[in-house]
């Protein structure tokens, strides 16, 4: 089976990261010793872990300044790679996070950064909602964006945002 950077981040995701956890502290911890070896066990390959734990680094790493929520401002244009890795679902989708104040332009750029370094030629909207509940979940100040994105994982449709 053929597993995919994302297949593990989800894994560690749901096993490891807690509300409380420091990611960097964690990652550390995590990257080494039995962690390496259970995920070894559960199927994943060494190069999709540390690939994995790259993309966590890389996350880690960036910390977009905080923008005001946008109100009329200027529209994202995607470009090539992007247009080929996230349809028009996706890119709605991260529209109406921005426009909602679930993102702000930042964050946006930072889901776009690390949905781009997925090593899948393209992403549904259930893989893309993983990114920035990962994104939102290193971000601090996010928590109430986070907590709704939480909700929304496994919605059909978004609720409205107040």
């Amino acid at each position: 089976m053929k597993e995919s950077i994302l297949d593990v981040l989800l894994y560690l995701f749901e096993h490891y990261f807690t509300d409380d956890a420091d990611l960097v502290r964690d990652r550390d911890s995590l990257r080494s010793g039995p962690l390496f070896d259970e995920l070894g066990q559960a199927g994943f390959s060494p190069a999709e872990i540390n690939k994995a734990f790259e993309w966590l680094d890389a996350l880690a790493l960036q910390r977009p300044a905080v923008s005001p929520p946008r109100t009329g401002g200027p529209t994202r244009v995607y470009f090539g790679p992007e247009l080929d890795k996230l349809d028009v679902e996706c890119r709605g989708f991260l529209l109406f996070l921005e426009q909602h104040g679930i993102l702000d332009a930042g964050q946006r750029e930072l889901v776009l950064d690390r949905a781009m370094a997925l090593d899948q030629d393209e992403l549904d909207l259930d893989d893309l909602k993983w990114v920035v509940l990962m994104v939102l979940f290193n971000q601090p100040g996010s928590e109430a964006a986070y907590a709704w994105m939480e909700t929304q994982m496994f919605a059909d449709e978004p609720e409205p945002v107040h």
